[in-house]
């Protein structure tokens, strides 16, 4: 028997059949049909879905896809992070969209009752980059499904796992699942459906440079999302203005900046936890300067609750012949556990070094200049080593 031809048929000027192909995304059956067994394994649980401790649009707008898809097998799930939503856009998103995540500072999760969780999940990272990982290994629970789009970070074994690194995006990869219509049916008629989906628009978008860096996955993501998104309440979160905080660090980084081989390198000095967020927008900026085409912002940053303190940093570029991944792993290497400093993906990347003995606050501003003056020395060493080593 001849298989059906699925083709839509269109006719051209001169009245020819012509072929269109249907609308195709690339989600493996083996892991549509490994996610659906998970959900029925586990119907009727509740889970704790834990998303980066400074989630980005991405990691918001996937964990509360996740959360939906989870909630058609009366699985309930709470979405948490231990630490800030400081970006603008990320506050203006949660807020507009409603969008159902809770911020557990490590005080308050270590009150919780993670019994009432039979498990975690983690979407958009891979349990390195949250404070309450270490917290859910200690309470025994185990990690059931992780989704994410960035390079293998470490050996992780929950009962599912969908790492493509290929994507831009985790928000593609999450709508691809949706576009099966075998988890949950998008209806543009249901305001909580409309919300997650403009979520979701937003998240792909940021994490493709306004689409710039997409590829075909993300292009067929939006335009199956651009059917039930609302675009005002996009626009509105996307108008959300910058703090005037935000505005101090970016002119701190054009103050700071040097430039080395189209490379543009600046530090910003000290920073509030609540204002880390600044750092990528600043490193966003100095990439728009004439004959930049990489763009390095980093800061020490204080951990109020842990009393320590972290030299943090960004990375943004358009050279396509640069892997920041590669990049920053190079430059700052490893901890004494073999732990990498940073990574990144396609034209971005970011690094958390902890300063150790030094970490904490001290109010002699001679100290405090001097302990900048070395990490500054240090970070602008070893990224001007790898930008020319004849430097």
């Amino acid at each position: 028997m001849s298989q059906p031809d699925l083709t839509e048929k269109n006719n051209n000027s001169s009245g020819e059949s012509v072929p269109v192909a249907p609308v195709e995304f690339n989600l493996p059956l083996q892991k549509q049909q490994a996610l659906q067994q998970v959900f029925e394994r586990r119907a009727g649980e509740r889970q704790l879905v834990v998303i980066q401790d400074f989630p980005d649009p991405d990691a918001l707008s996937s964990a509360w896809a996740y959360k939906l898809i989870a909630a058609q097998y009366q699985i309930e799930c709470d979405i948490v992070y231990a630490g800030t939503l400081s970006h603008q856009e990320n506050i203006a998103l949660v807020k507009l969209t409603s969008l159902p995540v809770q911020r557990w500072p490590m005080e308050t999760a270590k009150t919780k009752d993670l019994s009432v969780y039979s498990g975690c999940v983690f979407i958009d990272h891979q349990g390195t980059t949250s404070q309450l990982t270490p917290l859910l290994q200690k309470a025994g629970i185990p990690v059931v499904v992780l989704i994410d789009h960035h390079s293998l970070q470490k050996d992780v074994k929950p009962e599912f796992v969908d790492i493509r690194p290929g994507l831009k995006a985790t928000a593609t990869l999450m709508t691809q699942y949706l576009q099966t219509g075998e988890f949950l049916k998008l209806d543009s008629n249901d305001s909580i459906h409309v919300k997650c989906a403009t979520a979701l628009m937003h998240g792909l978008r940021s994490d493709t440079n306004q689409l710039r860096q997409a590829t075909k996955e993300e292009f067929m993501a939006a335009a199956y999302l651009s059917s039930f998104y609302d675009a005002a309440l996009l626009d509105s979160v996307l108008r959300s203005s910058r703090s005037k905080r935000v505005m101090d660090v970016i002119e701190r980084a054009l103050s700071n900046r040097r430039i080395q081989d189209n490379v543009s390198i600046s530090g910003v000095g000290y920073l509030r936890a609540s204002d880390r967020d600044a750092i990528p927008q600043a490193a966003d900026f100095l990439l728009t300067e004439e004959n930049v085409h990489t763009a390095v912002v980093y800061g020490i940053v204080h951990d109020d609750f842990n009393e320590v303190e972290l030299a943090i940093g960004s990375l943004r570029t358009n050279k396509i012949t640069l892997d920041p991944d590669e990049f920053i792993k190079e430059a700052f290497g490893t901890d004494v556990t073999g732990k990498f400093f940073g990574g990144g993906r396609s034209q971005a990347g970011g690094f958390e070094i902890p300063l150790g003995f030094l970490s904490g606050f001290n109010e002699n501003k001679e100290y405090a200049d001097l302990k900048w003056k070395v990490f500054d020395t240090q970070v602008k060493q070893k990224l001007l080593r790898l930008v020319n080593p004849d430097s």
